[in-house]
Order: structure tokens, then sequence, then C-alpha cells
């Protein structure tokens, strides 16, 4: 499907945040911008309506072989939609715009639907070996604000969650102005802190407010959307072999040069269990798959590589030592995936049309590699430690 015959891990070129209360922390996560720079409009990407009718449009040219369905409502009461293709037993799940600003993502996972659901002999036999489970515009309230957060107060929360009375709010809920939003006026919550790798937990009064090194609590709609499909997957395939979430980060280095990082990546969002830098997660020892995310992050990364032109090949290592167990991706890595973070370069604003498709070839290069790479076996073949060796992300101060 993904040609290239001569490199089985290459993707095809082709395939291009209400009631008020006291502030509480700054924007967990938020991506260095400098200043200055351009903020451009967002209109030539796939907004939530649009991307509903973008993937029933995929269902029926498809001929049912990619399904869609209604998983669960933002708190706004968007649908979220998943959307599945292939039957296979090795199952990817893939989200995007878990941060409502980060959108270039939505645009690859629409391209790699519509060519999984195509009737071409290559996208039969990876239906075959594959199920491929996304979950593109994850968080759509925060989409249709163009900012990071969801829509969503501390007084909903408590009415949701009556135990949660007297608890004092948690550390990724914004109220105030931050990076040009207004979450003063409208409120919401990281939603990539609050996951825990307890897919069963239940919030609990002493839990909060936590902090950036602690689960979060399965408190806003959109985090339990994914939690259920994931546990869904979970019962019904025995595992979610690979999980991969894409972001876009700001503008980073690639260490030792002057060149703008185009993606990084990563596999590592949690302490090792198995080391005893991990060892408060060592219940999980047995689930965790380390060396499967990093060959998975390799098939991306070579994929990158081997296209030649610069504009793809400044792909780096994210941030590595994390302790991030309230992400998506620290908390499914827990739990026995293989995980991959993109993290393509600025935010959706930064760019136009022609950045805007380099991006998201760039995507669609990665995610095509590792699905590949894992149908056919061969990301097996790569050397974990070969990882090690991806250039680092650094970060020059703007002065912000």
């Amino acid at each position: 499907m993904f040609k290239n015959k001569s490199l089985r891990l290459l993707g095809s070129a082709a395939m291009a945040a209400a009631l008020m209360v006291p502030a509480t922390v700054e924007a967990a996560g938020a991506k260095p911008v400098p200043a200055g720079s351009t903020v451009l409009s967002v209109e030539g990407f796939i907004n939530h309506a649009e991307l509903g009718k973008k993937l029933q449009s995929i269902q029926q040219s498809s001929q049912g072989r990619v399904k869609v369905e209604v998983a669960g409502t933002s708190n706004r009461g968007r649908a979220i939609w998943k959307a599945t293709v292939g039957t296979g037993k090795k199952v990817i799940l893939v989200q995007s715009e878990i941060h409502g600003n980060e959108k270039t993502g939505t645009v690859a996972l629409v391209n790699i639907l519509q060519k999984l659901g195509s009737n071409s002999a290559e996208a039969k036999k990876l239906r075959e070996e594959i199920t491929l489970v996304a979950v593109p515009m994850m968080n759509p309230d925060a989409s249709e604000l163009d900012r990071r957060g969801n829509d969503y107060t501390w007084q909903e929360v408590l009415k949701n969650y009556p135990q949660l009375q007297g608890a004092q709010p948690s550390w990724n809920y914004y109220t105030r102005v931050l990076q040009g939003d207004d979450y003063a006026a409208k409120p919401g919550f990281d939603v990539n802190r609050d996951f825990h790798p307890d897919l069963n937990y239940v919030a609990k009064k002493e839990d909060f407010p936590g902090s950036s090194n602690q689960p979060g609590w399965y408190i806003t709609p959109e985090s339990k959307v994914v939690r259920d499909i994931y546990k869904g997957l979970k019962a019904s395939h025995g595992n979610v072999d690979v999980f991969v979430d894409l972001h876009h980060q700001g503008f980073p280095y690639v260490e030792g040069t002057d060149k703008v990082v185009t993606m990084s990546l990563s596999g590592q969002f949690v302490p090792d269990p198995r080391t005893p830098a991990g060892a408060k997660y060592s219940k999980y020892a047995g689930n965790y798959q380390y060396d499967f995310s990093r060959q998975l992050n390799l098939a991306a990364y070579n994929a990158l590589q081997a296209k030649g032109n610069s504009i793809f090949t400044h792909i780096s290592l994210y941030e590595q030592g994390l302790d991030l167990p309230g992400t998506a991706l620290g908390s499914f890595a827990l739990n026995g995936s293989g995980t991959v973070l993109f993290e393509v370069k600025g935010q959706t604003q930064n760019y136009g049309q022609k950045m805007k498709g380099q991006l998201v070839k760039t995507v669609e290069t990665g995610l095509e590699a590792i699905i590949e790479g894992y149908a056919d076996d061969s990301v097996y073949k790569l050397n974990p430690l070969d990882y090690e060796k991806i250039p680092k992300s650094v970060y020059t101060p703007f002065g912000i």
C-alpha cells in the first residue's frame, strides 16, 4: 500500500478548552514559541463538522472497510469519533488533537484511513495483518477553540464527581489568559495529564491537586473516551500492541546544529519499571515493552531519514528521562503498549499551507513506516540501542 519496494520501512511521499476559580499553574507542557512569530489562520485545517463528513465519506467509499463510530462525546457534547480498519491480530491505536491547537496529525490520519480502506492489494494485505483504530480530534472542544486545553470548569467536575467536594483543582487546570488563550472566560484542563495506568481508577479527593509526576484521574470526558476505547481493544484483542500520539512541539533545534527540528520522536514517558528509578511502577514491570517502543520509533526515524530531503531529515529525539504517568503515552506504556510520540514543529497556526503539507507528509511517512514495519515484523530487526543514537532536541530561549 505504501510504496517503496526497496525499503520495507519507508512511507510514501504521496501520503501527506463558565465559572472562575483562582488561577492554579502555568500551562502544563506549553510549547515555546519565538517572540514575534507569525500567527496564521487555521481555516485550512479540518474542523469538527468537516471531519465528521470526511469520515463518513471514507466509510462509504471504502465500502465499509473503514468503520466509523461515535465513541463518546466531549464536555460540550461534540462527537469523538473512532475509525477502525483491518481485521488483523496486531492492534495499533493512534490519536490526534488531544491538544486542540495541534492539528496536523488529524489531516495525516484521514489520509492514512483513505489509503488503508482502498481496494489495492497492498491495503488488503495490511488489513489482514493489523487492526488500526484512529481517534482523530479526540479533544474537539479544544480544537474548535484552537487551544491546548478543553472546555470544562472545576464546578462541572465537582458536579460530576461529588466525592471531590473540598479538593483543590487539579494542577493541570487553566484559569487565566495564557499564551493568547482566554482560559479566564472558558477554563479547561490539559487532557493529556488526565490519564492513569490503573484503567479502572475512580477519582479520589486525596489524590488532588496532584502533580506532573503523578497519575491523572480520568475526570475529563475526553480522556475517559480514549481510556474506554483502549480497554475495549484489550478485552477484544488481548492487547493494544502499539499506541501513537500525534502532537506539535514549538521550535526546538537539532542538538549541535542550527537546524530547526521538523519532528521529534520518543518512546519514553515514565522511568522503566524494571529499574530502581522506576520502582514506584514495579507492578507494571511485566507489561513494559521499552525495546519494542524503541524499535517502533526507529522505524519512523529511518523512513524519514531515507527520504533525503532536508525538511524531512531534521528529526530528533524528544526529551528523555520523563516521568509523566498522567499522559496517555505514559499510562498505556505501563499497560503493555509499544508507544510512539510524534511532535512536529510549531503549532498549527504558525505555518501556511505549504508547510502544513510538508508536516502532514512527515507524520504520514512516520506512521506508514510503523504500520508496515509491524505488519510484516521487519520492525523487530531493528536494534533498540540505535534509538539512543537519534540526535536530541534542544530548546533555545526566545525571551518568553
